[in-house]
């Protein structure tokens, strides 16, 4: 026989609510309230909040940002090189390559005079904003281990995301929406751990946002009641649910994947009343959708995610990764035999990229917000087995940041005169992890997180504050 529960054991009393494990309406704003304001800043901040322009596949540094004329002038003859790459693909570090100029000519901009090249004519206009770091390095010679280091600072262990740790870190700035979100995630060279929380509690994790090689207009939270008595039906069922809940959290321990889940159906509730506005881009004016390039090809979709990513993190969320890219074998950027290719993709992000920085700019926003674009690692300056394309290359690429207290118009670090290996202000990934936390107000030291009895950090026991290029 079914029992039948008194409706008080199934209501229970506000306290009771209160009191079994932050399951109410009340706990739960409560708890929205507590996670609003950083947990502890190490040093006071000059960023409060991430986007991350993700160029899937690594953009070729010697054609984009790092100008090497002796490219040009030994155009075809065959060199010997030193790299990590090779050493993977053949077992020996020394390889014997036709050098290769590139097809696109570099022009100086704005005060700074940085070079930029023909691929992104829209964002060298902004070169006095951009700080560019040109001696990176970082971990993993293929997409996989590389797109991981980049991501959790690591190549194969499994660890928390960028954006789970600073999101553990600072908490949200919006209680009614997530405080880390990615447009446009790829489901490869990684997957769902780019985005993982991993050991950290699972409400940390990243919450997705279409896929990539999608239509932005896939980029959307999904099951969302827009009429109001719907949404008062579901705001029933949610009181209903959390009174279970609560009933079956009594005298039973702490379980964070399970108060994850609970805490999520109330995110999920806030939500439907805060993001079909932050979405909705009608909302903006027409030169904004102009700025950006929505509505004309090839720019379009790339220039939605690139303003959703505005909208976001006007709204309050901490971090923002849009990523341009998809799902094929080989990411976006990856030219192995058709370096030409790198047009295709800059003209489809180039004005999108231009466009977010001016409109953070105009809108106060650039002073707060870091922008940091880049890819996993760069590519060579040689053609890969004497073909038409470059291969991967870690040891030596460019990355830039603008705005959060970096130094503008300003480069720092150098490549070797064929832009293949950094030689000078060399800045490694967990360097770069390291500097952004620095910039949110977070010592990488000291974020840390205890499991298996070690404490983890993102930078592991590496990295430095690149103090050179802050402002």
């Amino acid at each position: 026989m079914t029992e039948i529960l008194p409706e008080t054991a199934i209501r229970g009393t506000r306290r009771d609510l209160l009191r079994f494990g932050a399951c109410g309406f009340g706990s739960m704003a409560l708890a929205g309230l507590a996670s609003a304001n950083p947990r502890h800043l190490h040093h006071p901040p000059r960023a409060k909040r991430v986007i991350f322009l993700f160029m899937q596949g690594g953009v070729s540094q010697v054609d984009s940002f790092d100008e090497k004329p002796l490219l040009a002038e030994r155009n075809g003859e065959m060199l010997p090189f030193h790299d990590a790459r090779s050493f993977a693909n053949n077992g020996a570090l020394a390889t014997t390559q036709r050098v290769m100029r590139s097809p696109w000519k570099f022009q100086r901009y704005g005060e700074s005079g940085r070079a930029v090249s023909e691929l992104f004519p829209q964002v060298a206009q902004h070169v006095d904003d951009l700080c560019f770091l040109q001696g990176m390095q970082t971990e993993g010679v293929a997409h996989g281990p590389a797109t991981l280091f980049l991501h959790c600072g690591a190549t194969t262990v499994v660890r928390p995301s960028m954006g789970a740790w600073i999101h553990y870190g600072l908490g949200s700035e919006n209680e009614n929406l997530p405080g880390f979100v990615s447009i446009g995630a790829s489901s490869g060279n990684g997957g769902a751990r780019n985005t993982g929380a991993a050991f950290l509690p699972a409400r940390h994790q990243g919450t997705v946002l279409g896929r990539a090689g999608q239509s932005p207009r896939e980029a959307r939270f999904r099951n969302m009641a827009t009429d109001p008595a719907t949404r008062e039906e579901r705001r029933v069922d949610l009181d209903f649910v959390s009174r279970l809940n609560a009933l079956q959290q009594t005298g039973r321990p702490a379980d964070e994947e399970w108060q994850a889940v609970a805490d999520s159906y109330h995110l999920a509730w806030r939500i439907q009343t805060a993001a079909p506005d932050i979405l909705d881009l009608t909302r903006e004016t027409a030169e904004t959708h102009a700025l950006y390039g929505i509505g004309e090809s090839p720019t379009d979709n790339f220039g939605q995610q690139c303003l959703m990513a505005r909208r976001l993190c006007e709204a309050g969320v901490r971090y923002v990764q849009v990523t341009y890219g998809d799902n094929s074998a080989n990411p976006a950027w990856d030219q192995h035999s058709n370096l030409p290719k790198h047009a295709d993709h800059a003209r489809a992000t180039d004005r999108p990229v231009a466009g977010l920085l001016a409109d953070l700019k105009r809108r106060g926003l650039l002073e707060d917000t870091l922008v940091w674009w880049g890819g996993e690692f760069g590519r060579t300056p040689y053609a890969e087995k004497a073909g038409t394309g470059r291969d991967h290359n870690p040891a030596g690429f460019t990355v830039w940041l603008a705005g959060g207290g970096v130094r503008p118009g300003f480069a720092y670090g150098e490549t070797d005169e064929f832009g293949h290996q950094a030689i000078r202000g060399k800045v490694h990934m967990h360097d770069l992890h390291a500097t952004i936390l620095h910039q949110l107000g977070l010592d990488h030291e000291q974020l840390t997180y205890r499991n298996a009895g070690r404490d983890f950090r993102l930078t592991d026991v590496a990295g430095r504050v690149v103090q050179e290029i802050l402002a």
